[in-house]
C-alpha cells in the first residue's frame, strides 16, 4: 500500500523494483493488443517510480503512455503526456526524440499545426545531432504531413525530397518505394505530372523487382491518370492495357472494372468509338458475370451512346432495349 509518509531508501528500492515489474508487464500487454490492461500498467507503474523518486523511468513510463494514447486517439492526453514526460528529460535525447515525435503527431490531429511544426522541427532537429537517419526520416515523413493538412504542397515536396535522399542512403527499398509514390502525388496534386510521372516509373521499377502486383496495379493506374492529365492519351492507354494484364492475372475484380471503363474512356477521348466499345462491351460481360446491376446500367448506357457516335444507330437501340428490361 502507498502511504502518505516519505518512504526510506530501502522502501524506495522496493517501490522502483515493483514499478519496473508493471513497466514490464504494460510493455508486453502492449505489443500483445491489450491497450487498456497496457495503460492501467502504466500507470501504477508510473505512481510508483514517482514515490521511489526515479524522474527517468517516470519519463519512459510517460513516453509508453503518450505512445498507447496516439494509438487509441486520444490526442489530448498524448499530448500531456508527452509534455510530462520532456519536463523530466533534459539530458536524455533518445526520449525527447521519441516525446517530440508524439506530441508534434498528436498536435497535427488536433489542428493545432503551429505546435505540431515546432515539436518535430525539434525532433529533427535531436535526430540529425544523434545522426539517427530512420528518426529523421520519420520526422520528415511526419512534418510533411503537417503541411499538406495545411496545402502548403511545394513545402511537402520540399520534405519529400529531403527524405528520399536520407532513405536511399540506408538502401531501403520498400521505405524509397513509399516516398517515391508520395512524391509522385505530392507532384500530380501541384499539376507537375511529368514529376509526377518519373517519380512513379521510379517506383514501379522497384515494385516490380519485388513482384508486387496489386502495387503495381495502384501505380499504374497513377501512371495512367498523369498522362492522360498531360493529354498523353496513347501512353495512358498503354498503362490502363498493363494494369488490365496485371488485375486479371490475379482476378482483381473491381480493378479490371476500372481498367476497362478507363479504357473505353480513353478511346472515346481520342474518338475511336469502335475500340470504346470493344471495352465497354467487355465491361458489360464482367458486369453480367459479377451481378453488378448498377455497372450493368452504367455500361449499357454507356455503349449505347458510344454506339450513336459511330453511327450505329441499330445497336444503340438494341442496347436502350436492354437497358430498359433493368429499369
Amino acid at each position: 500500500m502507498f502511504t502518505n509518509s516519505t518512504p526510506d531508501p530501502q522502501q524506495r528500492q522496493e517501490y522502483i523494483l515493483q514499478a519496473s515489474r508493471l513497466l514490464h508487464q504494460g510493455v508486453e500487454q502492449q505489443q500483445a493488443g491489450e491497450l487498456s490492461a497496457a495503460v492501467k500498467s502504466l500507470e501504477q507503474s508510473l505512481a510508483l517510480f514517482q514515490i521511489g523518486g526515479d524522474c527517468q523511468r517516470q519519463a519512459q513510463v510517460l513516453c509508453y503512455l503518450a505512445s498507447l494514447a496516439y494509438t487509441v486517439g486520444d490526442y489530448v492526453n498524448a499530448v500531456s503526456y508527452s509534455q510530462q514526460c520532456l519536463s523530466l528529460v533534459k539530458d536524455r535525447q533518445d526520449l525527447q526524440l521519441q516525446a517530440l515525435s508524439h506530441l508534434g503527431n498528436a498536435y497535427r490531429h488536433l489542428e493545432e499545426y503551429n505546435q505540431a511544426i515546432e515539436s518535430l522541427q525539434a525532433c529533427l532537429q535531436i535526430a540529425q545531432q544523434l545522426q539517427d537517419k530512420r528518426s529523421q526520416i520519420a520526422a520528415l515523413n511526419n512534418l510533411g504531413l503537417v503541411y499538406k493538412a495545411l496545402h502548403d504542397l511545394p513545402r511537402t515536396l520540399e520534405l519529400q525530397q529531403q527524405s528520399l535522399e536520407i532513405i536511399r542512403q540506408l538502401q531501403d527499398c520498400w521505405g524509397e518505394e513509399q516516398v517515391l509514390k508520395n512524391l509522385g502525388n505530392s507532384c500530380y496534386a501541384l499539376g507537375y505530372y511529368a514529376k509526377a510521372i518519373d517519380y512513379y516509373q521510379q517506383c514501379l521499377t522497384k515494385v516490380r523487382s519485388r513482384h508486387c502486383i496489386r502495387t503495381a496495379i495502384q501505380l499504374l493506374k497513377n501512371l495512367a491518370n498523369a498522362c492522360h492529365a498531360m493529354g498523353e492519351y496513347s501512353q495512358a492507354i498503354a498503362y490502363h492495357e498493363q494494369r488490365l494484364q496485371l488485375a486479371r492475372q490475379i482476378q482483381d475484380w473491381y480493378a479490371q472494372q476500372q481498367c476497362l471503363r478507363s479504357l473505353a474512356v480513353a478511346w472515346e477521348t481520342l474518338g475511336d468509338y469502335a475500340q470504346a466499345i470493344v471495352y465497354y462491351e467487355q465491361l458489360l460481360q464482367l458486369a453480367r458475370s459479377l451481378n453488378h446491376r448498377r455497372s450493368e446500367e452504367q455500361t449499357l448506357t454507356s455503349l449505347k451512346i458510344a454506339c450513336y457516335a459511330a453511327g450505329d444507330c441499330v445497336k444503340a437501340m438494341e442496347y436502350q432495349q436492354q437497358l430498359a428490361k433493368l429499369l
